[in-house]
């Protein structure tokens, strides 16, 4: 009679066993999952990678490469104010498969904005434009009049270069991510402006903050 009383008793608690074990499994699934959130891109919460290129290494190499162009005074000695750019040649010789357009598409957009420059989207390297449809707009408005009309050709090019140097000792690596960009006057061929902007990073692990 007790063996049965026993058993009976056991049998009504494995129900609430497996519930409880079930119950314990959501929670511990559910704090392994944290919700996601927006954080500032030039903030201090940006996750930190050595083994890449962040969103805050392309800011602040733009925001550099824009405070050495407009206070070089390059772009106030352009015969024609708005001056008109072309970007060249961006060349990624990091280890990485990287959009250049993080980086010169920043540099574009503010120095647009600053009324200095504007930049053409008809006009691109080994005739590949960025805006075809501008571009076959401007012709067909050329070949209707018969003539061609006046057109603004760039003044300067934007061309560049990004580099890598890795380096370890101990547990501890470091990589510095090199920028580097030249401004040429299409009609000299010369380098009117130069600069390079360094960006070096240490760890052993990725880290959130700068």
């Amino acid at each position: 009679m007790t063996t049965n009383v026993l058993q009976t008793v056991s049998l009504l608690r494995r129900p609430a066993a497996c519930l409880a074990i079930a119950f314990s499994l959501v929670l511990l699934a559910g704090a392994g999952c944290r919700s996601a959130t927006y954080v500032n891109p030039e903030g201090p919460r940006t996750i930190v990678t050595l083994d890449d290129i962040n969103i805050q290494d392309w800011n602040e190499a733009a925001d550099r490469m824009i405070d050495s162009l407009l206070t070089s005074g390059v772009l106030e000695d352009a015969p024609q104010q708005p001056s008109v750019m072309a970007v060249s040649r961006i060349v990624n010789n990091t280890s990485l498969r990287v959009d250049t357009n993080m980086l010169t598409g920043k540099i574009r957009r503010d120095l647009n904005q600053s009324g200095k420059v504007l930049t053409t989207t008809t006009i691109g390297l080994g005739g590949r434009v960025e805006d075809p449809l501008a571009q076959s707009e401007r012709e067909f408005q050329e070949f209707m009049e018969d003539r061609p009309t006046e057109q603004r050709r760039p003044y300067f090019t934007l061309s560049g270069r990004i580099m890598e140097d890795q380096v370890r000792a101990g547990r501890t690596r470091q990589t510095t991510y090199i920028f580097q960009l030249a401004m040429t006057e299409v009609n000299t061929g010369l380098a009117v402006w130069e600069d390079e902007v360094q960006i070096t990073k240490q760890g052993t692990r990725p880290a959130v903050g700068w």
